[in-house]
């Protein structure tokens, strides 16, 4: 197994579109990014702490590549916005891949370099080595699965809604 480390604004919204692909055993949500030890949801999202709301994904590389992580976390986001995403605004809303070697970082810098290829603009992901996860509350972990109407409504005033696929209603 692996981890992969990926900030994409609020955690609640990006989570189910790596928790239900096949070979993704967990995804975790909590902070990566800032120097504070232990911060809280509290302290992040109100800029305090240099970190980014993160989540972690272990994955089994044998049924879902790192690649194909990066192309499903780069669907769901606007990779263009340098401010947050969506409604949510502030450096710890904004986009990071935390990688924690070259091959990550290699396959990185060639996802977003193709995207900027493509679009004729440059993406707005930072790329950082890993350094730190710091888990989130309890409370924030599988948040869509506990609060499936709450989630719903996110989505939608967050401006995340994907197309339904599949009959799922989370764009899967």
């Amino acid at each position: 197994m692996r981890e992969a480390y990926f900030a994409g604004g609020c955690f609640w919204c990006i989570t189910p579109f790596f928790a239900e692909l096949p070979g993704v055993e967990a995804v975790t949500s909590g902070y990566s990014g800032g120097a504070e030890r232990a911060p809280t949801y509290e302290q992040v999202k109100r800029q305090e702490t240099g970190h980014r709301e993160t989540v972690r994904i272990l994955y089994d590389p044998a049924l879902v590549s790192y690649a194909r992580l990066l192309e499903v976390f780069l669907a769901h986001v606007d990779p263009f916005d340098a401010g947050g995403q969506f409604i949510d605004r502030g450096h710890s809303y904004t986009l990071a891949v935390y990688w924690a070697d070259a091959g990550e970082k290699a396959a990185a810098e060639e996802a977003l370099a193709r995207l900027e290829a493509e679009s004729g603009k440059a993406p707005c992901v930072a790329l950082e080595p890993f350094a730190a996860f710091w888990e989130a509350e309890e409370r924030h972990q599988d948040w869509y699965r506990k609060n499936p109407e709450a989630f719903e409504k996110e989505m939608i005033e967050s401006g995340r809604v994907c197309p339904v696929k599949g009959g799922n209603g989370h764009g899967l």
